[in-house]
């Protein structure tokens, strides 16, 4: 039975992990570094350069940035200058126009930004910023989480110094989370203290029905929706979960100026942990309470997984979160604690191994993936079938195969981490 302060701390971790987000969060991540060094600067920078880890540059080349038509971080950074509200956390963007847009084309056109790779700091998710101008310079540093920020400083004066360890990891390690304890936080909670979740449901929503009525990125959404798709695919619970899931990818991915709620940092992650479980419910005749049960599941799997794993990773994070709304899905099932296990185990053993590539249009493709493998996991689990300890990374222990899963995740895919980057920055070239 867990305890009133356990209670309070975990709906205090979600809170801190789903949040809303307006883009693709790594470029904005670096928008808000970028808003919080000009704010501490306080004037437009001159110049503007940055130092930012292979995984920020690998997952900011080729996504579009919200409102502005254009791929890629200098228009992120840009903007970040001339409109950033640091205050405003991963929407920080929420200002941006099309006079904007106009404005920081001519700031990139007037060669003021400067990116590098960070090469000394060994952190995945690492930004430095530094704005100078009048003869003065802010330095900002983002570190571990999207919004983490543990350095700033204008000229000599040091306005924060905090340890890599800062306080925010700290208290999300205090919660000690097993999935035995996740799954008794989600169904035993008062209900009205869940209740915030169903933002994230409205958010995501919103989210894919503007990529149902846009023709963003691959269209994959749109493209299972359509009489070809229907005619392949049909009208099934699966399919609506597919391009619904798909639909709000294909937005995000392609720039679309609406917020969806992220989950770890990652609103690919909050889409994929929210628009399975909600299609799901809806089609299910679930009652809402099952929903909010559901989503909470789903969410406080994937904060679980990645708690371990890091908020970036070689690891695309579509496993993740379709291992949470696997879970989700099989709760709404009817289904028990060990047939949760059930379907965590067989996901694990099937999606482990899927490479991040960065964050892109095409990402509609491996959520779609995750999402497929979602629902056979869980239909598996419900019949009691489920992959055993004799194969493969799998062990009797559920806690242990999340281990095994975020160890390859998190150290094992390193080098592969390093050859996708080398290829992405060098395409063109011959390799033979």
């Amino acid at each position: 039975m867990l305890s009133a302060e356990e209670k309070k701390a975990i709906i205090q971790l979600i809170n801190r992990q789903v949040v809303p987000a307006i883009g693709c969060t790594e470029p904005i991540a670096v928008a808000l570094c970028v808003a919080k060094a000009r704010e501490v600067l306080g004037v437009l920078p001159e110049r503007i350069n940055l130092k930012l880890s292979a995984n920020i540059l690998k997952n900011a080349m080729g996504v579009g940035i919200p409102g502005t038509g254009m791929i890629g971080l200098p228009i992120a950074v840009a903007l970040g200058a001339l409109v950033g509200r640091p205050e405003l956390q991963l929407e920080v963007l929420q200002d941006s126009n099309r006079d904007a847009v106009e404005r920081g084309k001519k700031f990139i056109a007037e060669d003021r930004i400067c990116i590098k790779l960070e090469e000394e700091d060994q952190d995945k998710l690492f930004i430095r910023v530094v704005c100078e101008a009048d003869g003065h310079e802010a330095e900002a540093i983002i570190k571990t989480k999207h919004t983490n920020f543990v350095y700033l400083r204008r000229d000599n004066e040091v306005l924060l110094d905090k340890s890599a360890a800062c306080e925010e990891v700290v208290e999300e390690k205090d919660v000690e989370l097993t999935l035995r304890k996740v799954f008794d936080f989600a169904t035993q909670t008062d209900i009205e203290e869940l209740r915030f979740i169903l933002e994230a449901k409205r958010l995501n929503e919103a989210a894919a029905e503007d990529g149902l009525r846009e023709n963003y990125g691959h269209a994959l959404g749109k493209t299972m929706c359509s009489p070809l798709g229907k005619g392949i695919m049909g009208d099934s619970i699966f399919s609506k979960i597919l391009s619904v899931t798909s639909c709000a990818c294909d937005a995000r991915m392609s720039g679309a100026m609406v917020p969806v709620m992220s989950n770890s940092g990652s609103g690919n992650q909050g889409i994929c942990t929210t628009m399975p479980v909600v299609v799901f419910a809806k089609e299910n005749h679930n009652t809402e309470e099952e929903l909010i049960r559901g989503l909470i599941l789903s969410n406080l799997t994937a904060i679980y997984i990645k708690q371990h794993l890091g908020s970036l990773s070689a690891l695309c994070g579509c496993v993740v979160a379709s291992t949470g709304s696997s879970v989700g899905i099989t709760y709404l099932m009817g289904g028990s604690y060990e047939q949760v296990c059930y379907s965590v185990k067989n996901m694990i053993a099937n999606l482990t191994g899927m490479l991040c590539d960065g964050a892109k249009p095409s990402c509609a493709l491996k959520l779609t993936t995750g999402v497929s493998t979602a629902v056979m996991s869980a239909m598996l689990a419900m019949q009691n079938k489920h992959v055993t300890s004799v194969e493969g990374i799998i062990d009797d222990d559920v806690d242990i195969c999340i281990h095994n899963l975020t160890t390859i995740g998190k150290k094992g895919m390193d080098e592969t981490d390093r050859y996708v980057l080398d290829i992405m920055t060098h395409k063109g070239e011959c390799r033979f």
